[in-house]
């Protein structure tokens, strides 16, 4: 399984597909944001937390295809399936190697461009924990996506159509959690519900993405 891991860590870094594309999208929304709506900090502050939420959900979206389609072209996905490793769990270690090459630098980052949209400094902290709970649901949502359009050429556009809808809790609770965070509000229901969605997210779709991988192999 950690050999599976590293692997999957050096593919990704070569490929250079999931870490700077990732981080690129991320800082050029935080930067043009602000062109689009004005200087005005006051404003940016209001829609700070929705508009770096959109844009982690949106680098994370990027990368999703090369989950499992470099390994189904070139045939490891099959010697995967038949190997002693249970498939559901070769699906988690791909998802958790997708979100440290694309989600943990998003989650570092966050911080830094909450400053060029004038986050409130009370937004910050509740920013980094909201994004550590939510981006590893957003892997496992986008491993599962990928799981079903793995066999499909151009696959790209009907993966993200897949995945964007399953997204939307994740986005609303997380951008929920840093704006009351930000006003001093109480956060617990909202931080509750974004752990909930990525540790339901976890423990199932791996078998929902296994059954599909199977079934897409046949």
């Amino acid at each position: 399984m950690i050999a599976l891991l590293i692997r999957d860590l050096r593919l990704a870094l070569r490929a250079g597909g999931g870490f700077g594309l990732g981080l690129a999208f991320f800082l050029l929304v935080a930067v043009l944001v602000p062109l689009g709506v004005g200087p005005e900090g006051t404003t940016l502050a209001k829609i700070a937390p929705g508009v770096l939420w959109v844009g982690a959900l949106l680098a994370c979206l990027l990368s999703l295809d090369r989950i499992f389609a470099l390994d189904f072209e070139d045939g490891t996905l099959d010697l995967l399936a038949t190997a002693p490793i249970p498939l559901e769990g070769v699906v988690a270690i791909k998802a958790f190697a997708h979100w440290l090459v694309t989600g943990l630098p998003l989650v570092l980052a966050a911080p830094v461009l909450g400053v060029l949209l004038h986050l409130p400094q009370a937004g910050y902290g509740w920013l980094v924990l909201s994004l550590l709970l939510g981006t590893p649901g957003l892997s496992a949502i986008g491993a599962f996506g990928a799981a079903l359009t793995v066999g499909l050429k151009r696959g790209g556009l009907l993966l993200s159509l897949l995945v964007l809808p399953l997204y939307v809790p994740t986005l609303i609770f997380g951008a929920e959690v840093v704006k009351r965070g930000a006003a001093g509000m109480a956060v617990e229901v909202p931080l509750l519900l974004l752990a909930g969605i990525t540790l339901g997210a976890q423990a199932a779709l791996p078998f929902a993405s296994a059954l599909a991988l199977r079934i897409n192999l046949r």
